[in-house]
């Protein structure tokens, strides 16, 4: 299973999501071809009512800690409740921040 199928499979099963992109941006940076260690997520999930970012951010580390700490280098979080996304996204992706260089390469 790739590291892509295996975040979104888990993003799935913990948040229940509206919406959920998992974008592979690894060709963007200076790796391998065919790495996967830069993602970009976009989510949108009524767990996230009420939370504030850091909070949401840090459940999607927690879930993703051994990928995170094993595969992936980069991870851009977008976290969006359901009114948040149909009033400032929903037409629009979010950018992911420029990568300073740096990645894990496949081997």
């Amino acid at each position: 299973m790739t590291i892509e199928a295996v975040i979104q499979e888990k993003l799935l099963s913990a948040f229940s999501p509206i919406h959920l992109d998992v974008i592979n941006e690894s060709h963007q940076h200076n790796v391998a071809p065919g790495s996967e260690s830069h993602f970009k997520v976009i989510i949108v999930s009524e767990d996230f009512e009420g939370e504030r970012l850091i909070k949401r951010h840090r459940a999607i580390n927690s879930l993703l800690a051994t990928e995170l700490a094993e595969k992936i280098h980069a991870l851009a979080l977008h976290t969006y409740t359901e009114t948040e996304w149909q009033n400032y996204y929903a037409d629009n992706t979010p950018l992911s921040p420029n990568c300073l260089g740096g990645g894990k390469k496949a081997g």
